[in-house]
């Protein structure tokens, strides 16, 4: 379960430091999870999983996909294909918009992320 946790931190793109703070943890207490040294408990399993969409059958069980789809995935993809080609260019557009001020909100309200802190092992 632990390299599953790495592989979900990793795939997330969140350095431990990161991770540790939506689990409300220091980094140095998220490594010692990491590494074995503590164990993962039946909380942190649903924080993760909840806060980041993660099957907790992959996480405890390694069973399944990593992520659980969005419910609103499929219903997007449905309106998505009923809109004209025009219209679904239009769409792209606005939506590569809403992902770029998005990333702009988050950098503005984390100015000191530090993808380098050297606690990714």
């Amino acid at each position: 379960m632990l390299q599953r946790l790495k592989q979900v931190r990793k795939a997330l793109g969140y350095t431990q430091t990161e991770f540790a703070k939506y689990l409300g943890i220091t980094q140095t207490s998220y490594s010692m999870i990491e590494n074995g040294i503590r164990p993962l408990s039946d909380t942190y399993v649903r924080i993760i999983c909840i806060t980041f969409n993660v099957s907790e059958q992959y996480l405890v069980r390694g069973q399944g996909e990593m992520f659980v789809s969005s419910p609103h995935k499929k219903e997007l993809l449905d309106l998505f294909s009923q809109l004209l080609p025009d219209t679904q260019d239009y769409l792209l557009v606005m939506a590569k918009e809403l992902l770029h001020m998005q990333q702009k909100m988050l950098d503005y309200r984390n100015p000191q992320a530090d993808d380098n802190d050297g606690n990714d092992s």
